[in-house]
């Protein structure tokens, strides 16, 4: 049996801080990435904040958890994938409840502005903004957005986007035609609308 001195307890504590520390600048380094496929997840850029906070939060408690020499953006989308799963299901268990801010008339007052004239262009593309998008994309259900948004915003493969979401490849290529199909129609929806 061997003991432990304190100088090898000092060794494997410095050694694990240096690797806490490469771990954290290592996954800082994804945090705009992380923020982009947040945003997409999301309707409004705070809760997309609070998901890349709550994501990094949980990341950093389990760092150790984490296999040096494997995908890290992976490893914090899965998480970020699992903790939008966990907020999507208590939304739909708590009755919705939002406010109207002021952007909710920014077409009201921009078409006051204007004296009521706008060109059909604009309308389609007002109809067609980020936001508009983003509600676009929101209504597509769970399943179907997750892998739209790891493959088509995230550049995911389809083998990466089926190990982030633990299911077959073939589940992640229906799923992606389905998805897309439905955010097509949104998308039409809103245009015309």
């Amino acid at each position: 049996m061997s003991e432990t001195t304190p100088e090898t307890d000092a060794r494997r504590i410095a050694r694990e801080a240096r690797d806490r520390v490469r771990f954290e600048e290592e996954a800082l380094e994804l945090a705009d990435q992380v923020y982009r496929v947040a945003r997409h997840m999301v309707k409004t850029r705070e809760e997309a904040e609070d998901l890349v906070q709550e994501t990094y939060a949980r990341a950093f408690r389990s760092w150790q958890q984490f296999r040096p020499g494997t995908n890290l953006r992976a490893w914090l989308l899965r998480i970020l994938t699992n903790l939008n799963i966990d907020r999507g299901r208590k939304l739909q268990r708590t009755p919705d409840s939002q406010s109207l801010e002021a952007g909710d008339y920014y077409l009201f007052e921009r078409l006051e502005d204007a004296g009521g004239e706008i060109t059909e262009e604009e309308r389609v593309d007002e109809r067609l903004s980020q936001d508009s998008i983003v509600e676009a994309l929101s209504a597509v259900p769970h399943d179907f957005r997750d892998v739209i948004v790891l493959v088509d915003i995230g550049d995911f493969s389809y083998a990466e986007a089926a190990q982030i979401l633990d299911i077959p490849v073939g589940t992640v290529m229906s799923r992606l035609h389905r998805g897309r199909r439905i955010l097509k129609k949104q998308l039409a929806e809103e245009a015309v609308g």
